[in-house]
């Protein structure tokens, strides 16, 4: 009898022992906030929906059951959807094209670029159409999209071949009245431009300077009274090729310091014309007699 109570005794010793390390099982997962899963669960279940109570008994808030979805757009600081494609720019800065070229002619047609056509997209260009844009209630990239482009089309018209590449840098002005009629070198101290004008219309156009005010280039109407294709001031020992006189000493010819240091000098009262070429050509058309105006 004792042997078979003592083995009923450890029978019973050791469901007590299995039962108390289920329990201590049980209370070490619960005290971790968990759900009583087991411990090689995937851990992204954890995140899952369910309709099991929480540790404090309250059913689930949908904040921690609902899933977040990861395909909805955010916005960027500009507030454009990140999914949104940009518009493909045509045209950009850095980019030199013959279309870039026509784009500045237009820009300059509607008073935007007040410069001639250099081809090259920079910071001048980039603003420009920035201001178009502005005006036209367009967003303000600076860059030439396809429809800044359109619009621009639309507000301009196609350039001239001397529009895409003026004769002169300077921007001609509105001729003066004497200079529509007959056969007239047509100069603006305004413009700093020289146009060569037959019955009112310009033949030929460049950029000159003028005298300093020590020694100013004289304003009125003239005529060519003499052509000396290769001369020589006496008076300031400098030469003076493709002289066209027109006021005492005072002649329209070519510089080589124009060409060189350009509006940071001047002359001793000639027009100094920059562009050799371009006065040999005129130098073979004009004749003595022909009109000359200087006028503001």
């Amino acid at each position: 009898m004792k042997r078979s109570s003592s083995v009923i005794r450890r029978v019973v010793l050791a469901a007590a022992s299995v039962a108390l390390a289920a329990g201590c099982t049980a209370q070490a997962a619960g005290s971790g906030g968990g759900s009583g899963s087991p411990s090689n669960a995937p851990a992204s279940s954890a995140s899952a929906p369910t309709d099991a109570p929480t540790d404090d008994g309250k059913p689930p808030s949908p904040s921690d059951t609902a899933a977040t979805p990861t395909d909805a757009p955010t916005e960027t600081p500009s507030g454009t959807p990140s999914g949104t494609a940009k518009p493909k720019a045509l045209m950009d800065d850095g980019d030199e094209t013959e279309q870039v070229r026509e784009l500045q002619a237009r820009l300059r047609q509607l008073g935007y670029f007040d410069r001639a056509p250099t081809g090259f997209y920079g910071t001048m260009t980039a603003g420009s159409v920035k201001a178009f844009q502005k005006k036209q209630g367009l967003p303000r990239t600076g860059s030439v999209d396809e429809a800044t482009w359109q619009r621009l089309l639309g507000a301009s018209r196609k350039p001239t071949a001397d529009e895409l590449k003026p004769s002169t840098t300077n921007q001609l002005d509105t001729p003066d009245a004497r200079c529509m009629t007959g056969r007239v070198l047509c100069i603006s101290k305004e413009s700093r431009t020289l146009a060569w004008m037959i019955d009112g219309k310009v033949v030929s156009s460049m950029d000159v300077r003028f005298g300093s005010e020590n020694t100013p280039t004289r304003e009125g109407t003239f005529t060519v009274e003499r052509k000396v294709r290769q001369d020589w001031s006496r008076l300031y020992h400098t030469p003076m090729p493709l002289s066209m006189y027109f006021s005492r000493g005072q002649a329209v010819h070519y510089s080589s310091d124009f060409a060189a240091r350009g509006y940071n000098g001047a002359s001793h009262g000639c027009v100094n014309v920059r562009d050799r070429a371009k006065l040999t050509a005129l130098f073979d058309q004009v004749k003595v007699g022909d009109k000359v105006v200087v006028h503001w």
